[in-house]
């Protein structure tokens, strides 16, 4: 049977035939996507060799099509299928992908011919396309082509999609296997029962550029577990690492709580991708196959197997491109600190360190320019010019050297006069923070606890450290445990130099201290102090302002208390009288 078959045109192709494609693997994605739209569960592909004449084919296990479903619906250009049979596959209910009824021209951009045979329903139906039929006829003129379309008997079992795309245009590159395997694998590696080969290979996630790891062991609980995953070269769409348990994806990719770690930058976890199969933990999955019990213990060891491993590829990937970017610097840079004395080299070289670390995935061009500011202050820091004069005074005579020492005085009161104006700066916005009712404890704490300052004369060598905190931290998680955590005090202990330590406990800038107040932060002290050995504690507590009914007379006598608006009036003082005595 060879009655020909026409094109039926929407008014929409003048337009949409307009659209091109950036590549010939591009423009062959689009013929997956039919395959997909098909319900196929296998799609091979085979690409010819560079320099061969043989063809592109592309075949699927699809639903196929009858001589019908080719002359009312394949050839229906430009009407969205979407409105026609819905936005869901007829038996997959897969969210399909065509969407402007064109993408069967797409082979056409690298080939002259397309031979499409499609069985369904015992019977096989093959339809020729050419671009020269198209070129000749024009946009306002497909309606009239005839195309070649025959049918055959098949055996009725048989049903799926082959493409066939011949005469490849010579001014194009032949399709790349490895870039078509890559664009494929960042579309459909994590889809259900949808398998794609490219010559032979199945697409899968050691197709995205960059470097796959694979690692497999045996956990208590859960038998053998294998992942494999890749740090690509960019970020990716879908980043996160996908559980399979009996072959299917279970619940969405995630990051396994390496986005919690603060020393792994956000930019480096999106260029993250792979999978963990663990058939181990069946028994453990929720009855629509959603996801994972939470409380899993096979789960748990699975994550902390697989975060441990991945985090060490990833830290050690972060560390090698801030190297590979200082490296890039360097040229320019090493001028620059060859100039600066010794120690201040040493100082700018572990800045540069930090502001790379930074600026993590920036361009070469942004992070030059923080760089290059930075070196600047220390270029230009007076404090530097003034110390390499008394370096170069001592070795001449004595009146230069105290002319010098003369100006690292002055140049000391001006930077002590720029600091305490900062200093004013942040008292002010401190004064808005302890303002808002919604202001929490752990806030202020944070922002004394890095201005310690402020706490005024008293405590000038008051300092901290991190075993000081994890004493804190000991005392109140053992204490403060079960329905009693939502009580837990906020606490800073300090060390007041050989004296002893401070212990200050934090209130709300809302909140009133009472005489039960001070009494707890008292018991909190007596029970603190077994934990260190020498020197008294003295207690001190913040709060937004004070019982009236409380007289200071009857105060303790290594208990104090303040108010917010105490402590920033009392370093507002300080700060004021000594920029009036530097300008004096």
């Amino acid at each position: 049977m060879s009655k020909p078959a026409h094109f039926k045109i929407d008014p929409k192709l003048a337009a949409l035939l307009g659209e091109g494609y950036r590549s010939t693997e591009d423009a062959l994605k689009e013929l997956v996507d039919n395959a997909w739209d098909a319900d196929a569960e296998h799609v091979e592909i085979l690409l010819p060799a560079e320099l061969t004449t043989e063809p592109i084919v592309i075949s699927d296990d699809g639903s196929g099509m009858t001589e019908r479903d080719v002359r009312e619906e394949y050839l229906h250009v430009a009407n969205d299928r979407r409105s026609r049979k819905g936005a869901l596959s007829i038996e997959k209910k897969r969210a399909v992908k065509g969407r402007k009824g064109i993408g069967k021209f797409a082979g056409l951009m690298a080939a002259d011919t397309m031979v499409m045979e499609t069985r369904a329903r015992g019977t096989l139906t093959r339809l020729r396309i050419t671009k020269a039929d198209l070129l000749a006829a024009g946009k306002r003129d497909l309606d009239r082509i005839a195309l070649p379309i025959e049918t055959e008997d098949c055996d009725p079992a048989d049903k799926g999609t082959r493409i066939t795309l011949s005469g490849l245009a010579r001014n194009l590159s032949h399709p790349s296997p490895e870039m078509f395997r890559r664009i494929l694998v960042m579309e459909y590696d994590r889809k259900e029962s949808f398998a794609i080969t490219v010559n032979g290979e199945k697409v899968a996630i050691g197709d995205i550029p960059g470097e796959t790891v694979a690692e497999s062991t045996t956990l208590p609980g859960v038998g053998g577990v294998s992942m494999s995953f890749t740090i690509s070269d960019k970020p990716l769409k879908h980043a996160g690492i996908a559980i399979r348990i009996g072959g299917k994806i279970v619940g969405r990719p995630s990051m396994l709580g390496l986005d919690e770690d603060e020393t792994i930058p956000p930019k480096l976890l999106r260029r993250i991708y792979g999978e963990i199969e663990a058939d181990g933990l069946e028994g453990e999955v929720t009855a629509d196959w959603g996801a994972i019990f939470e409380n899993s213990l096979g789960l748990a060891e699975a994550k902390k197997w697989a975060t441990e491993k991945i985090g060490e590829k990833v830290k050690a990937t972060f560390k090698k491109d801030v190297n590979l970017q200082k490296a890039r610097l360097q040229k320019d840079l090493n001028q620059r600190l060859a100039n600066l004395p010794e120690n201040r080299r040493k100082t700018a070289e572990q800045a540069i360190h930090r502001i790379l670390e930074k600026l993590y995935a920036d361009s070469d061009e942004r992070v030059g320019v923080v760089v290059s500011l930075m070196l600047d202050a220390f270029e230009k820091d007076e404090y530097w010019i003034v110390l390499k004069s008394i370096d170069d005074a001592t070795r001449s005579n004595v009146v230069r050297l105290a002319e010098v020492l003369e100006q690292f005085g002055l140049v000391d009161l001006a930077i002590m006069a720029q600091q305490a104006t900062g200093r004013l700066g942040f008292l002010d916005e401190f004064d808005r923070l302890i303002g808002s009712d919604d202001t929490l404890e752990k806030q202020v704490h944070a922002a004394i606890e890095r201005n310690l300052w402020m706490l005024g004369a008293d405590y000038r060598l008051l300092t901290s450290n991190e075993s000081l905190g994890t004493l804190i931290e000991r005392w109140a998680g053992g204490k403060y445990e079960g329905e009693r955590a939502s009580k837990r005090p906020d606490l800073f202990l300090a060390r007041l130099g050989p004296a002893g330590y401070l212990l200050i406990e934090f209130k709300r800038p809302s909140h009133t201290i009472t005489r039960f107040d001070e009494a707890q932060a008292a018991t909190y002290r007596d029970e603190i102090a077994s934990y260190v050995a020498g020197g008294a504690i003295d207690a001190l507590v913040v709060g937004g302002r004070r019982d009236g009914a409380a007289a200071t007379v009857y105060d303790s006598p290594r208990l104090r208390v303040m108010t917010y608006v105490d402590v920033v009036a009392q370093a507002r003082d300080e700060l004021m009288w000594l920029v009036s005595e530097l300008s004096a």
